[in-house]
């Protein structure tokens, strides 16, 4: 599991999400250390750079036992250059964020999204550039398609640049687009997954269940846009066999979601964030949630997507000769 800190700061919008201050984020990082927890995640844009500021003091007595990393991309101002991943960018935002952090190194730098105007040579030259200096240990990427993703390493390959050792991406009960191409790539270039929001921003939280009224905490379904719902009954059958197996568990639908995520091939691991410590507490224990094949297999099924060409092709025709990489999808 890794710590998620957009609930931190609660500034310039973020506030619908959370707005913990750095003794309840000291308190939250002390409970994930207990917990086995060692990567704590962020981005300069969560409350416009507040959250990065919280977990470096929050995060002051486990600097030793703690991994630290954050995100650029995303305009961090109005001008023309405050956004993007050109080298000025890059390099303004690794030293705003080491400042914030009030750290020497970030140990793994990620690129929030997509730039595609700015050649991918000066990102990575850039990115390159700053792993020798010791100001960042690693870079990974967010966001990104799977082409984005070789092209990157195509370039790295190339220029002898540092290449990305993780993507993070969305990957849920709910969503399963990941599995498609951005899975099988991080398999097949040994990329490690890092998963956002693993139960949906609170969807396959348990508290959404066919016939009732939202959570008056919550967006309205029919408002939710990070992930889109396209089909609410769809929802509500996978809801419901993940409530069937957590009930068999005495467990929350949101341990169940987030159990049936670290089986799936190439998952390292899901970052969790929650307004409070009880639900943090639950989202940590889902590490120890043993589901059996059963159980996965009726997860599997309800929330199943049909194939999209060429891999429909691919399953009836070229099943016998496939790689580790095609067969997280293929198998």
């Amino acid at each position: 599991m890794t710590m998620g800190t957009m609930t931190f700061g609660g500034k310039g919008g973020f506030e619908k999400l959370g707005a913990t201050d750095v003794e309840g984020a000291t308190r939250q990082i002390d409970l994930c250390v207990d917990h086995g927890v060692n990567l704590v995640d962020t981005a300069d844009m969560y409350s416009a750079g507040v959250s990065e500021e919280i977990v470096g003091q929050a995060t002051k007595n486990h600097r030793d036992d703690l991994f630290l990393a954050t995100k650029c991309r995303f305009p961090m101002g109005e001008g023309p250059n405050d956004g993007g991943a050109s080298r000025q960018h890059i390099v303004k935002s690794v030293e705003d964020s080491l400042r914030r952090l009030d750290v020497s190194h970030i140990d793994l730098y990620q690129l929030h999204g997509w730039d595609g105007v700015t050649p991918l040579e000066e990102t990575l030259e850039a990115l390159d550039t700053l792993v020798s200096k010791g100001k960042i240990r690693y870079i990974g990427c967010s966001n990104y398609s799977a082409w984005h993703v070789m092209k990157a390493l195509g370039v790295s390959e190339r220029e002898h640049y540092e290449r990305f050792v993780s993507q993070q991406i969305h990957y849920t009960l709910q969503a399963r687009e990941a599995e498609n191409e951005l899975v099988p790539v991080s398999v097949d270039q040994g990329l490690g997954i890092l998963v956002w929001s693993p139960i949906a921003g609170g969807l396959l939280s348990g508290k959404f269940r066919r016939g009732q009224d939202d959570p008056e905490t919550s967006r309205h379904l029919g408002e939710w846009s990070e992930p889109p719902v396209h089909d609410r009954e769809r929802l509500y059958d996978i809801i419901e066999v993940a409530a069937e197996v957590a009930d068999a568990h005495g467990v929350s639908v949101a341990q169940v979601a987030n159990a049936w995520l670290l089986r799936k091939p190439g998952v390292t691991s899901l970052v969790v964030g929650a307004r409070t410590e009880e639900q943090l507490a639950d989202n940590l224990a889902a590490a120890e949630l043993a589901l059996t094949d059963d159980e996965v297999a009726r997860l599997d099924d309800v929330s199943a997507t049909p194939l999209l060409y060429p891999y429909w092709h691919q399953q009836n025709t070229i099943t016998d000769r496939l790689s580790p990489a095609d067969a997280t999808l293929l198998g």
